[in-house]
């Protein structure tokens, strides 16, 4: 059964995520919770306000603690200590997970997009390296599993800008910027230039595009029934990509996010739409090696 902090921390989290990922077998799905409580908790340190530097350094703390075997009493530092040996996950990974959730305080911009990307890997293309992981998928699907996280965490940056610039941050290249004519995303500098913006705007959805359809290409990879809560994800972030695309000064007057229904909806739909793969998941593996 799932800690109840574990559930908590998720479902306060991206609803999208949250209940897609129901979808899940129940042992992935409880490791999905341990993996997000974890990615949760670090983020909401850095996202406070104000920050919370010294919390997130204490967190940072008992997880190394934990992965070092000793019982620190944070349940979520405990439980993805545990899921990371289970799981096999490279130490790289959450090395830069958690510098990238460093860089948050001490890094406000970034000059190009090759600086971005130093941030985007620990931030948001591990987040696909440790699904895959948990899914027991071949490391063939590594490559896409990045995009598909990279792809992610960008449409969070267009859907965010206005929470980001609240926080002091930027997480566009700032030549891409100067290109669209903009000196900052603050809204006194973007309501003086709007038809700069929402051409910025088009470039940084195309961006994400790219890099979605890149991550699309490793859904073969992965197992209908761990598809499903995938590709929904995937659906989600692709309409919120289209709804900024129709009128991309709406990031400033809401976060624009599916409803819960449309979830549960696409959730339906895939799970009758989505072909049947010849992948097995571990449990056929196993059940096929112990005839």
């Amino acid at each position: 059964m799932t800690d109840q902090t574990i559930y908590s921390l998720f479902k306060q989290g991206s609803k999208t995520y949250f209940y897609s990922s129901f979808f899940f077998p129940k042992k992935v799905k409880e490791e999905v919770f341990i993996l997000y409580s974890f990615l949760r908790k670090a983020d909401d340190y850095v996202d406070a306000i104000p920050q919370d530097a010294d919390g997130f350094y204490s967190f940072k703390d008992r997880y190394e603690a934990a992965s070092k075997g000793e019982i620190t009493g944070d349940v979520v530092a405990d439980s993805f200590a545990e899921l990371s040996i289970k799981r096999n996950f490279e130490k790289n990974w959450i090395e830069s997970f958690l510098n990238s959730m460093e860089m948050d305080i001490t890094i406000s911009s970034y000059e190009t997009m090759d600086d971005l990307k130093k941030y985007l890997f620990g931030s948001a293309e591990v987040v696909g390296l440790f699904m895959a992981s948990i899914m027991g998928l071949s490391k063939d699907s590594y490559e896409s599993a990045r995009y598909l996280g990279r792809a992610m965490q960008y449409m969070n940056f267009i859907r965010d800008i206005e929470e980001d610039v609240q926080l002091g941050r930027s997480y566009f290249p700032q030549e891409d910027l100067r290109k669209h004519g903009l000196e900052s995303l603050d809204y006194d500098v973007v309501k003086k230039s709007p038809e700069n913006f929402k051409s910025f705007v088009k470039d940084q959805i195309s961006t994400y595009d790219k890099w979605q359809h890149l991550g699309e290409k490793g859904y073969h990879y992965i197992p209908y029934r761990y598809l499903i809560p995938i590709k929904t994800a995937a659906d989600m972030y692709c309409w919120t990509g289209n709804q900024i695309k129709k009128d991309p000064l709406a990031v400033y007057e809401k976060k624009i996010k599916p409803s819960i229904p449309q979830i549960v909806t696409k959730i339906a739909y895939n799970s009758i739409k989505l072909p049947k793969s010849p992948v097995p998941v571990d449990s056929d593996i196993k059940k096929s090696s112990s005839k």
